[in-house]
């Protein structure tokens, strides 16, 4: 009996420190890479162009992704937890499900130039939206193939390839941008042909990687299987197409309720604001993406998985937690440090989307439990009520408010949303609720904004920022919301 209980230790510990050891690899690689991306190309090429052309961009982006769910049907994140249970289905799911991604390639393109025609985009919408599409597949195409890596564990390895793409990205537009070999000029089109070479030239590599793992494999086109695949990914593929409404729609509507130019204005603006939210939110992403296959396999091997969870979700509420309050405290001087214009109108939007971010790292936990173990009915449940809520409540305040009325809409869904799927989870997974920690969460909270106010008198306002974050992790680690110990302990594998 002792001896089962300590082979369990071990495999928890074990757990924990793949999960560490590779989270910090992929934070720093992100840390490394992505501020260059936001600050030094994305700011930079919305500076140039302008709000309006920008804003152009943003819209006919979002309008591509949120129909790119076409393009996958849920396959990666079915793959994910598939691969991470079934390591020997790799050669035969690749050989088939190839074949697949490329013929919902055709159906993606088909179906968005349709309703593009039908929503009446103009001739140069058509050309940017030609190469946007293209983009998704090739970005469509790129996540499926790394979830093969991340479902075999070869979470280094994924780790590198999450970066490779913005890294070309940097390099090519840093050409375009900061150089006079193509005689200085600089336009939104070469933007996105900058991002096309990249996503190319980042998918190609990914294919031989997955490739050297799978060994040699023959395309197929086998239509039985992919009915039997899509069978059991569709509930996947629902969930990402409902989710992708309440967080893409919002650009979308500004720039298709209000008149032009106002609406393509009002979309550049809530571009501006939303920027830092999405690249925050990217991290939640990476956290998710090294939950899944660990909670899939847990799940399946019927493991206790309270301990993981509430790990996983200190580690990513507490940082959350800091930037959603001391955001909103600073939105005018963060405006100010990375953009031109529209500063005033930005900023507050900037504020209430940054609380929303509490919401979103919550969901980038429990969101991910519940995709683990397979419950997709509550999901999109949950999913479907967010994105008539979001859409209802844009379509309201969108004529009144403009952009800020879709960032008070993002705001309620991820708020809502969040608390939605902790319900749910606690229900499922009959978790016990930790009143302490409840309890520690809200202090922590109440403290950070004590602190964000008290930094409000120190003159520069950078000093302040500092203090706020300094503050926030010294608190959380006091009060062991955060353990340093603990973790150091899990990367030198030794016994909590």
């Amino acid at each position: 009996m002792l001896t089962f209980i300590k082979i369990n230790l071990l495999k928890k510990r074990a757990l924990k420190r793949k999960f560490v050891t590779n989270l910090l690899l992929i934070l720093f690689l992100n840390i490394l890479i992505k501020p260059f991306w936001i600050f030094g190309i994305d700011r930079t090429v919305q500076n140039i162009v302008g709000a309006e052309s920008y804003g152009l961009y943003f819209s006919l982006l979002n309008f591509s992704m949120i129909l790119n769910i076409l393009l996958d049907l849920g396959i990666t994140n079915f793959n994910n937890r598939n691969i991470a249970q079934n390591h020997k289905l790799l050669a035969k799911h690749l050989s088939n499900i190839v074949g697949l991604k490329f013929l919902l390639a055709i159906v993606y393109a088909v179906v968005c130039l349709l309703i593009a025609a039908i929503v009446g985009y103009n001739k140069v919408q058509f050309h940017l939206l030609f190469f946007l599409i293209f983009n998704q597949f090739l970005i469509s195409f790129t996540l499926y193939l790394r979830s093969n890596i991340s479902g075999l564990h070869f979470f280094r390895t994924d780790s590198l390839l999450s970066v490779l793409d913005r890294s070309l990205m940097i390099v090519f537009c840093g050409i375009l941008l900061f150089t006079n070999w193509f005689g200085g000029y600089f336009s939104i089109e070469w933007f996105v042909y900058a991002q096309t070479a990249a996503y190319a030239v980042s998918s190609l590599i990914t294919f031989l990687a997955v490739l050297f793992h799978s060994g040699k494999i023959r395309f197929r086109f086998d239509f039985s299987f992919f009915l039997v695949f899509l069978r059991k990914s569709y509930p996947y593929a629902l969930l990402i197409l409902l989710m992708s409404f309440y967080n893409r729609m919002d650009s979308v509507l500004l720039e298709r309720i209000l008149p032009d130019p106002i609406g393509k204005e009002q979309a550049g603006i809530y571009a501006q604001a939303f920027r830092l939210l999405d690249a925050f939110a990217m991290f939640g992403v990476l956290f998710a993406g090294l939950l899944l296959p660990i909670f899939s396999k847990m799940i399946k091997k019927k493991e206790e998985l309270g301990q993981m969870i509430q790990f996983a979700f200190l580690l990513i509420i507490v940082p959350a937690i800091i930037i959603g309050v001391s955001a909103n405290f600073y939105e005018n001087e963060i405006m100010q440090l990375l953009y031109k214009e529209h500063i005033t109108a930005s900023a507050p939007i900037f504020g209430i989307l940054m609380i929303g971010f509490i919401g979103i790292a919550t969901t980038y936990i429990f969101g991910t439990l519940l995709t683990a173990n397979g419950s997709l009915k509550q999901l999109n449940i949950m999913a479907s009520a967010g994105m008539l809520i979001n859409i209802s409540l844009n379509l309201i305040l969108i004529p009144q408010l403009h952009a800020m009325g879709s960032a008070y809409a993002s705001l309620t869904t991820q708020i809502l949303t969040a608390i939605s799927q902790l319900i749910i989870a606690v229900f499922i997974f009959k978790l016990k609720m930790n009143y302490v920690l409840i309890l520690k969460l809200v202090g922590f909270t109440l403290f950070t904004i004590i602190i964000c106010k008290v930094s409000l008198f120190i003159d520069n306002w950078i000093y302040g920022f500092g203090l706020v974050i300094l503050s926030g992790f010294v608190y959380a680690f006091i009060s062991r919301l955060m353990s340093m110990k603990a973790i150091i302990s899990i990367l030198k594998n030794e016994k909590q």
